[in-house]
């Protein structure tokens, strides 16, 4: 009877982790005591609201996520990348919310090899004590954070492309009151598209 009973309690281990989702991302060494927090408190507080599992190697960055729950483990994927481009973790707790989404843009794609490039682009998304970055952040309610060669948006599916498209803008060489501008534009086309989808 106990054999029999370890037996089942073996093939269903078995069959737990063949049905376990696993994924694996390297956030950069100096973002993991961020992603790991104070005695493993955030480590267990995304673990918690993900319903997933984080392995996480402190000697290079590397992290093992794994659940039943696929698309809570992909989700939590681009929570884990979110901290390790800068975000706090709190914020990269949005995207556990069913409308919110992350996106990367390269500034090396942009700055090329040469490093006073990259430091110049990146203090024109910035802007004169934070300007620039904030108000593209107050105009489509989503969060940037500007770390290394990339800058990360987090915020809701239907935004972030807007403030995704900004930040290339500015990459590109456009002026802030050009780029505000069109931000406004294209805010007021999606309501009007809204307004016309309510009365068909």
């Amino acid at each position: 009877m106990v054999k029999t009973k370890r037996i089942f309690e073996r093939n269903f281990r078995i069959q737990r982790i063949l049905r376990m989702a696993i994924e694996e991302v390297k956030i950069p060494q100096e973002r993991v005591a961020v992603l790991v927090g104070t005695k493993g408190s955030m480590r267990r507080k995304i673990e918690k609201i993900s319903s997933t599992k984080l392995i996480v190697d402190s000697a290079n960055g590397d992290v093992k996520i794994e659940g039943e729950d696929s698309l809570k483990v992909f989700t939590t994927r681009d929570v884990v990348k979110a901290i390790g481009r800068g975000f706090n973790p709190l914020k990269a707790l949005k995207l556990l919310e069913e409308d919110n989404v992350f996106e990367l843009v390269s500034i090396k794609e942009y700055a090329g090899k040469s490093q006073k490039k990259e430091e110049r682009l990146k203090s024109r998304i910035i802007g004169t004590e934070g300007k620039a970055k904030k108000t593209i952040e107050d105009k489509t309610y989503c969060e940037l954070s500007i770390y290394g060669k990339t800058v990360g948006v987090i915020g809701p599916i239907n935004k972030v492309h807007i403030a995704r498209r900004a930040v290339e803008m500015i990459l590109h060489g456009s002026q802030h009151g050009h780029v505000y501008q069109w931000i406004d534009d294209q805010l007021e086309k999606e309501k009007l598209d809204d307004f016309s989808q309510e009365i068909q």
